[in-house]
């Protein structure tokens, strides 16, 4: 009994001394306290535009990796005799400051137009469910603007956009066509809005369809 009230006032005074020089520790942080690796990273956006035959994807890809930057996101596209680029990249505060240092030496080249700007993560907390939209119609001015306003009007985001003009190959005719990639809020009834798109692609004649991405 006197070795058990004796331990018992070792583990007391222990417990006494840890409160003294540690009161305010209440026990490791919780996982959603520690940062995480994305919280910390920052990101940078950078356009460019040049002519095709000149094209900066391979300098600016390297320079992103030479810096320790990851490559997020990219777009590239061929729009009549140039070269549109968009790519995304992140890292830590000092990666991105290294890469913006070189793409301003890449900045001198007169054929080389290149902007960039520090963005950040997209942010997540409403949920959208991702759709394709393919549209064609005989080609005529407006038809883009009806299809995006049908969107914008419902809260519905555009996420990529394709479009181009072409001649059909039996009769010659101008005709328009459109890709979208859109973000749909979850809580969209998708049935009502299936038919409100039909509606009005009937009422101006264009043929069209909407269906969910397949990963």
């Amino acid at each position: 009994m006197l070795l058990a009230a004796q331990l018992q006032g070792q583990v007391s005074s222990c417990r006494a001394r840890s409160w003294f020089l540690h009161p305010t520790f209440e026990g490791p942080p919780h996982l959603s306290q520690i940062p995480s690796r994305s919280s910390l990273e920052s990101q940078l956006l950078i356009q460019a535009l040049s002519p095709s035959r000149q094209s900066p994807l391979l300098g600016l890809v390297k320079r992103i990796a030479d810096a320790g930057c990851n490559l997020v996101d990219s777009r590239v596209a061929s729009i009549g005799a140039n070269t549109s680029l968009m790519l995304l990249a992140s890292g830590s505060w000092d990666a991105l400051a290294k890469l913006e240092s070189a793409l301003g030496k890449l900045h001198r080249d007169d054929a080389l137009h290149l902007s960039w700007y520090r963005t950040e993560p997209q942010s997540s907390e409403e949920q959208r469910l991702p759709y394709i939209v393919e549209v064609v119609a005989a080609d005529r001015p407006g038809i883009l603007v009806r299809i995006l306003d049908f969107f914008v009007q419902r809260g519905i985001l555009i996420d990529q956009l394709n479009s181009m003009r072409y001649q059909a190959m039996q009769t010659g005719a101008d005709m328009f066509q459109a890709q979208l990639t859109i973000g749909v809020p979850a809580q969209t009834h998708i049935a009502h809005l299936r038919e409100d798109f039909q509606e009005m692609c009937d009422g101006h004649n264009f043929d069209a369809i909407l269906d969910p991405v397949k990963f």
